[in-house]
């Protein structure tokens, strides 16, 4: 067990660690890769650096959380759960345990561009499936996604749907699905809410929960399901504050207080996922008073 966990290595992550760390509790930042940073070649507006890849400006954050204690691992995270007073962050090898998580993985929902999906979310089209699944009992459901994210929404359908189906959108799946997982790897080409046809094998829900009844494959072939869970890559902050039941706001965006408190004890969140304005500057500045908060908290747990 450590005391607080910090979810993604960025700047909001990084920066939270070293505070956390220099109060003198122990910290441990989880993070699958640096994020949009890795990809930006020159970053000019930072303090204190004339020109800095976003490459190294991450990973020297890094090296600094690291050189005050705190501990990084490079995996992905795909569940969070909460038990009394204990936080739990899932990856596929291992769950870990703690009194504190921050959720810092920046502001990105992979959602794939296939017409009608968006047109259907919170109607058949759900990114949570320990939030929504309770409303599919017997239904035949898919997953959109492929790795390790996409098998762990899986695995929470299994024991409610009457089906569960993985549609990877032209990927090729790259964790080990159960059997009973019929797995697409077919580019998909639309969802649909057409008019129910004559099959007996059609389930759908009631209008007020889902009006979605098909995923169409560009091969032709037509998957009949009532509900869609989105888990496109890995899962975002936000994806996580669903599954613990924390408050969503505008555009996605996490909602927090003043010390970047979400509204379920013992998670914060801080950086791109919690909107504003979108700079490192600010992701450092939401990381400094999440870490001190944290910190607060520990020495009253």
């Amino acid at each position: 067990m450590t005391d607080a966990i910090i979810v993604g290595g960025g700047p909001a992550g990084a920066t939270a660690a070293v505070y956390i760390a220099r109060a003198g509790f122990t910290v441990t930042l989880i993070y699958k890769n640096l994020g949009a940073l890795e990809t930006a070649e020159g970053v000019e507006n930072f303090y204190g650096f004339t020109k800095i890849s976003g490459k190294s400006l991450v990973e020297k954050g890094l090296r600094q959380a690291r050189a005050v204690g705190a501990k990084t691992i490079r995996r992905e995270v795909v569940g969070l759960s909460q038990q009394e007073a204990m936080i739990y962050v899932e990856t596929p090898r291992k769950t870990f345990e703690s009194k504190a998580v921050l959720l810092a993985t920046g502001a990105a929902r992979n959602t794939p561009k296939i017409p009608g999906l968006a047109d259907l979310e919170g109607r058949g089209v759900s990114y949570c499936a320990i939030c929504d699944g309770f409303f599919y009992r017997g239904k035949h459901v898919a997953v959109l996604g492929s790795g390790a994210y996409a098998l762990h929404e899986a695995q929470d359908l299994l024991p409610l749907a009457a089906s569960v189906t993985l549609l990877t959108n032209g990927k090729t799946p790259t964790a080990n699905f159960p059997p009973s997982v019929k797995i697409h790897t077919e580019k998909i080409q639309e969802i649909t809410n057409k008019p129910p046809s004559t099959s007996p094998t059609l389930l759908t829900l009631n209008s007020q929960l889902s009006t979605l009844n098909s995923a169409l494959l560009s091969s032709g072939e037509e998957i009949k399901i009532s509900g869609l869970f989105i888990a496109d890559g890995m899962a975002g902050s936000g994806d996580l504050a669903r599954k613990i039941g924390a408050a969503i706001g505008e555009e996605n965006a996490i909602s927090v207080d003043n010390e970047m408190k979400t509204t379920i004890s013992g998670i914060w969140a801080a950086g791109d996922c919690v909107g504003g304005l979108k700079q490192i500057v600010k992701a450092s500045h939401d990381g400094a008073i999440a870490g001190i908060s944290i910190a607060n908290f520990l020495r009253n747990f």
